[in-house]
């Protein structure tokens, strides 16, 4: 991957990891508050609404325990403590008295639970009402829930119970209040609060019954599950109600238990807080992170095209210069167009191009100087060794002249034959050094490397299984994706067949010769390996030096040769070998780059054979 794709990449990460987290953070801060807020404020206005239960149940026992302490409801309790009363004649004292004090319901009912009178519903009188004259403390259980009926149905009221006592008997005034939907009228609520009634007035759930200050509420079988929930376990509950008809409406509704003093639920308050702003600022927190992340991607894009011109791009510029020139381009340059440590770099580069270049020539210079010296010496070396025995033969020719005239013809004789052969040997020492120095400067074409290598194998075709010798065994890997060289074609042929002669002597038992070709970091490798006898590292060293061999019939030019004209192209050889584990040379030379070597291979020269 690309250093501006990294780059991209980890800045992407970085953005989309840190914005994720700071809007995890909001998010969660900003639900935490408005959960703790809606849970305070919930609970201000259940209190709220419980005083005002308590308070209108304070005043609804307030307002009995006057009745009864009224003297003409004295008057009447003793009356119909007397025998055989007539209960007829107080059938319309409730609706009076429910009028003064501003009662909703009241009745009258005597000692053995006989109603006299009711002021909600007249026709009961004479009915039954036992529960009234049940032994309980009326005055100390003040008021409480009933579910009461009426002429319309079951209403909830908050009623409150008085005995007047006379002797064993008396009167009780029971007088109480209706609680529906007005009552959620006595609280003021915050915006985004509203209060709901439902009265459990049936066994089973009524929609109808879950009202507001308005009327009954639509949709409410929405909230069926929470008041399920507290009927059957009446104690505070809290539940997020998604409005189905309005799409994004959602509420959190808190639901308090109003039971009757035997702990049955008659009412259910619900207390709902919308959602809206809390959902509309997670919105505004979410588009706000997804404009901050857009804006970050387009300042990382922004940062890639950076990147990648005055960065990435002079680096692989950079890169590619180092290829070429690592490759045997040796005008290579890195183009100077950045500021800064990059451009101070590809000048670095540059610089020290210039010095490789001029310390090259120096070396290549000094390398031949050195050859040279050694190849004069090796040249007077070579002519002193016969110039010895002439100057022996003479000598002898002037002795024999003087003190053996008699066998001075059969003594020239044999110094003539010497003489010969000592010329002859001369004259072979100086064809060798003729052959040497005769080598011509290469012109370089575009060369297939690969048709070169299988016809100089298949050149070698009879040495591989001529009788006699041990079979050898040829292997070719060639890469067909290697590219065309800048070489001249028969001087690497020429090269190629001194390999393959070198590898032949180095497997006197047989063995496999390998020869491998493939292209790699902008050049191509030939490889010409055997797994013969090996070479020590004394003598891989000194492997290239003219005249130098291990073989007793060899002249010792052959790799001095090869090396010679591998350094004319530009190329690289070196040879990698160990004693007993066979040899391997391995040739580099650069790609041939379009347009700067001819297209196809100079004609073949006239000349002496070279082989």
């Amino acid at each position: 991957m690309r250093l501006p794709a990294r780059f991209l990449l980890v800045f992407t990460l970085t953005v989309v990891v840190v914005v994720g987290a700071l809007s995890w953070m909001v998010f969660r801060t900003v639900r935490l508050t408005f959960h703790r807020l809606d849970a305070e404020h919930a609970t201000a206005i259940a209190l709220q609404f419980r005083h005002e239960l308590d308070r209108r149940g304070a005043e609804v026992a307030h307002r009995v325990a006057a009745i009864a302490d009224a003297e003409a409801t004295l008057r009447m309790a003793i009356d119909v403590s007397r025998p055989q009363p007539e209960y007829a004649l107080y059938r319309n004292d409730a609706l009076g008295l429910a009028a003064t004090q501003g009662l909703d319901l009241l009745e009258l009912v005597s000692h053995d639970g006989t109603i006299l009178s009711s002021a909600h519903w007249p026709d009961r009188a004479g009915y039954q009402n036992a529960w009234v004259v049940e032994p309980v403390d009326w005055r100390a259980r003040g008021a409480f829930l009933r579910r009461e009926e009426t002429p319309v149905g079951p209403a909830l009221a908050l009623v409150a119970v008085q005995r007047v006592p006379v002797g064993d008997k008396g009167l009780f005034i029971v007088g109480g209040r209706w609680l529906d939907r007005e009552f959620l009228n006595a609280v003021a609520l915050p915006v985004g609060m509203r209060a709901l009634l439902y009265r459990h007035l049936n066994r089973e759930f009524s929609a109808e019954q879950i009202t507001d200050p308005t009327g009954p509420v639509a949709g409410a079988e929405t909230l069926a599950p929470l008041i399920a929930a507290v009927l059957a376990t009446p104690r505070e509950q809290t539940q997020t109600v998604a409005w189905a008809g309005s799409p994004g409406a959602t509420e959190v509704f808190r639901a308090l238990p109003l039971t009757d003093p035997d702990g049955h639920v008659l009412a259910v308050l619900l207390l709902g807080s919308a959602q809206g702003a809390p959902m509309a600022l997670e919105r505004t927190i979410r588009q706000s992170a997804l404009v901050v992340l857009a804006v970050a991607l387009l300042l990382g894009l922004w940062l890639y095209g950076l990147v990648a011109v005055r960065v990435s791009r002079p680096l692989l510029q950079l890169a590619d210069a180092a290829r070429q020139f690592a490759a045997g381009h040796w005008a290579s340059r890195a183009e100077v167009n950045s500021r800064g440590e990059i451009g101070e770099l590809a000048r670095t580069f540059n610089q020290m191009a210039d010095e490789l270049v001029a310390r090259r020539r120096q070396w290549i210079q000094s390398e031949r100087v050195a050859a040279w010296r050694e190849l004069a010496r090796l040249f007077t070396h070579e002519v002193k060794q016969p110039l010895f025995p002439i100057e022996l033969t003479l000598e002898t020719l002037r002795r024999a002249r003087e003190h053996n005239a008699d066998r001075f013809d059969e003594i020239f004789c044999e110094a003539i034959r010497t003489l010969q052969a000592e010329l002859e040997r001369l004259q072979s020492t100086l064809a060798r050094f003729a052959e040497l120095a005769r080598l011509p400067a290469p012109r370089p074409c575009a060369v297939n490397v690969n048709e070169i290598v299988r016809d100089v194998v298949q050149s070698h075709h009879d040495h591989f299984s001529a009788v006699g010798r041990p079979s050898i065994t040829p292997e070719l890997y060639l890469d067909e994706q290697v590219r065309f060289v800048a070489a001249d074609p028969d001087l690497l042929r020429r090269v190629l067949d001194l390999l393959v002669r070198n590898a032949l002597d180095s497997m006197p038992a047989g063995g496999t010769l390998t020869v491998r070709t493939r292209q790699e970091n902008g050049a191509v490798r030939i490889e010409v390996s055997d797994n013969g006898t090996g070479l020590s590292r004394e003598e891989c060293e000194r492997l290239f030096t003219p005249y130098y061999t291990s073989r007793p019939y060899s002249t010792g030019l052959g790799l001095a040769i090869v090396q010679s004209i591998i350094s004319d192209h530009g190329a690289s050889i070196v040879v990698e070998s160990e004693a007993g584990q066979g040899t391997t040379f391995r040739i580099t030379f650069p790609v041939a780059q379009p347009g700067t070597v001819p297209e196809t291979a100079a004609p073949p020269r006239a000349g002496p054979d070279r082989s």
